[in-house]
């Protein structure tokens, strides 16, 4: 008898890299939305699907408690809306930290799935060598994320 998964897939979640980096809105709702059982919920469904460590791109250590309690390993950075592309560097070694552990699954979240995060997702794919076209990163996850990144996030993308 198959095992019925439980908890709660978290909104917006996707594979950037199956098995290794996905995406999602932030764990238990953002705003007045964030519900405590909720981040629970989605904690299991995470944990359940193998993700191990969870990269916040979030001002504070908002839920960082919760992750580590979970026993998922825990990295923060504040993005400042205005970013500017030489520091979307800072982004993609933070996500390169990550996924250093042979073993890691990485879920990487903003309140919401963005143009920044878009864009900062196709750059990693530039800056970590999987892809070296940015039209094609672009592409790649536009198709994940299921819409248009627009030029805040665009620019964000490694030439």
């Amino acid at each position: 008898m198959t095992k019925k998964p439980t908890g709660l897939e978290p909104r917006g979640f996707r594979w950037v890299i199956t098995g290794n980096l996905a995406v999602a809105e932030r764990i238990g709702g953002y705003g007045f939305q964030h519900r405590k059982v909720r981040r629970e919920e989605e904690i299991v469904w995470l944990k359940e699907h193998g993700v191990n460590t969870i990269v916040s791109l979030l001002g504070g250590n908002q839920n960082a408690l919760a992750y580590e309690t979970a026993g998922l390993r825990f990295l923060s950075m504040d993005i400042d809306p205005e970013i500017e592309p030489e520091e979307a560097v800072a982004v993609f070694q933070l996500l390169e930290e990550a996924l250093e552990p042979e073993d890691a699954v990485v879920l990487v979240h903003r309140d919401t799935i963005d143009d920044l995060l878009g864009g900062l997702l196709s750059g990693y794919l530039i800056h970590s060598g999987r892809l070296d076209d940015p039209i094609v990163a672009t592409d790649v996850i536009q198709r994940i994320l299921g819409r248009a990144i627009g030029p805040e996030g665009r620019r964000l993308i490694p030439q």
